[in-house]
């Protein structure tokens, strides 16, 4: 059983602590966003790909790779139960590991990858594309397994996405997080046959 289907004030980090642990949810600026139901073959091929490629970049630098479930914790008061925000990216790049601690984070990575799927994918292009900026996310990649595209988002000098970069299949994403690295996407998109 999740959170009340209504509540008259946002739901908190310490609301969300009470919630089942076979559930998975996600509190946006007070709202919660059931994760529910677990994505698909071509979702969890794509997260491993990328997952593996991007952790093999990390550790041999400064940043830490993390995947879902994965509480990043955003908002006014991240270091207490009061953050009105904690969503799970599917992967998430930190470059600071004072925001980490044992819960998760208490702040905002400095590249998140989301991979769509038909149940997240308004969610992961609208409300989490504004929060990552908001917060100040310096890459957010958005991941189409089954189109087999990627779109980066780069937070740019007055803190703001631009139009975002389009890689397609037969091409490589360039990240400015990961030290200038390119990943070539068919390493990690439609390779679920």
């Amino acid at each position: 059983m999740g959170p009340p289907s209504r509540q008259e004030r946002p739901y908190t980090y310490a609301d969300y602590l009470q919630w089942p642990d076979e559930e998975r949810w996600e509190i946006i600026d007070g709202v919660a966003y059931d994760m529910s139901p677990a994505p698909g073959r071509a979702h969890q091929r794509a997260l491993l790909d990328l997952a593996r490629i991007l952790a093999e970049l990390t550790d041999a630098g400064d940043c830490e790779t993390y995947v879902a479930p994965f509480d990043v914790r955003l908002g006014e008061d991240t270091e207490h139960d009061s953050a009105g925000t904690v969503v799970q990216p599917d992967i998430s790049v930190f470059c600071r590991p004072e925001v980490l601690d044992d819960h998760g984070a208490h702040g905002a990575p400095d590249l998140v990858v989301e991979i769509l799927s038909p149940t997240t994918s308004y969610k992961d292009q609208t409300a989490k594309l504004a929060l990552y900026e908001r917060h100040r996310v310096r890459e957010y990649w958005v991941v189409n397994p089954e189109g087999a595209y990627v779109m980066v988002y780069r937070l740019g000098s007055a803190g703001r996405y631009g139009k975002p970069d389009y890689y397609t299949r037969d091409e490589a994403v360039h990240s400015e997080v990961l030290a200038g690295a390119r990943i070539a996407l068919e390493r990690f998109v439609g390779t679920a046959g």
